[in-house]
């Protein structure tokens, strides 16, 4: 399979391109630079910049899938400048993908475009699955809206919206941040410890993505989070468990929003979203608990 992946060289593209090549298929990473790493060359892996496609979109005649990772990380204080790159960066890429396969004589099989767990809002108590309404209750909610309304401008006969929640690894995204109280021997609840959380490891996360291509008859949204979302409380005590660290310093809520400002409702706020259609069409995660992937991540 010829694979087009755009924010390739990001912490969930670098991993999914290694399971595409590691399972034969041809890939070309699209990004801002488009520079190959220095990692020996692969005749299968291709690199191209934004620029390349614009003035030449016949290189990717033939391209079978479009995964589009691409979009300014979050993970960052949100200042107004900063939350103007988060959204623009991913409404640009999905109309960028929108212009290339329409100039395109064969279309791809499909686009996998990324998205947000945030798309259903925040709640203390409601559960949401793939046919919940979407809510704008906060910035991420409202990006995540006008994200999937781009996407939604793509001319494929398949667009596989992937609502991606926490994705967790040790040395990447936000887990080193998250865990970082823990491994300094300060960790404890975040503000009530009742919000939710809704979770994946990457492996699991590029599993998913790798089943969404295979698989024609999944479409439309997909929650890619792992089928038991935990409160903040829950996720504390198994980080503490797994790393041999105390969960007992709670951190109130006011100094995390003194401390990171609106970027706090990350810790503080929460929905619990539960991956039915990804189980319903017989994907099984190899992570299903918050206990099996902190395990794996103290291991790793």
């Amino acid at each position: 399979m010829r694979v087009a992946v755009t924010g390739g060289t990001g912490f969930v593209g670098r991993a999914l391109v290694k399971a595409l090549l590691e399972r034969g298929d041809e890939v070309t990473v699209v990004s801002r630079k488009g520079t190959a790493s220095a990692s020996p060359r692969n005749a299968k892996l291709h690199h191209m910049t934004w620029d390349e496609i614009a003035a030449s979109p016949q290189r990717l005649e033939g391209t079978d899938m479009i995964v589009n990772l691409a979009g300014e990380s979050i993970n960052q204080r949100w200042t107004e400048a900063s939350k103007q790159r988060v959204l623009q960066s991913r409404i640009v890429a999905a109309a960028r993908i929108a212009k290339l396969v329409t100039e395109l004589n064969t279309k791809p099989e499909a686009v996998i475009n990324a998205s947000g767990i945030s798309a259903y809002g925040n709640s203390l108590t409601a559960t949401f699955a793939e046919d919940s309404p979407m809510k704008v209750t906060d910035f991420l909610s409202g990006v995540v809206e006008q994200w999937e309304k781009a996407a939604d401008s793509i001319p494929v006969k398949r667009l596989v919206k992937l609502r991606v929640g926490v994705v967790l690894n040790r040395t990447g995204g936000a887990f080193p941040l998250m865990s970082l109280p823990h491994r300094l021997f300060a960790g404890g609840r975040l503000g009530s410890g009742s919000q939710w959380l809704s979770w994946i490891h990457l492996e699991d996360l590029v599993r998913l993505i790798l089943f969404s291509m295979d698989h024609r008859e999944i479409e439309g949204p997909v929650n890619a989070s792992a089928p038991e979302p935990v409160t903040n409380d829950r996720f504390g005590r198994a980080l503490g468990k797994a790393f041999g660290r105390p969960h007992w310093l709670p951190t109130p809520a006011f100094l995390l929003k003194a401390v990171l400002g609106e970027m706090s409702s990350l810790l503080l706020e929460g929905q619990r979203a539960l991956p039915r259609k990804a189980l319903e069409n017989g994907f099984a995660f190899k992570y299903p608990t918050i206990e099996s992937a902190m395990k794996e991540i103290s291991q790793a």
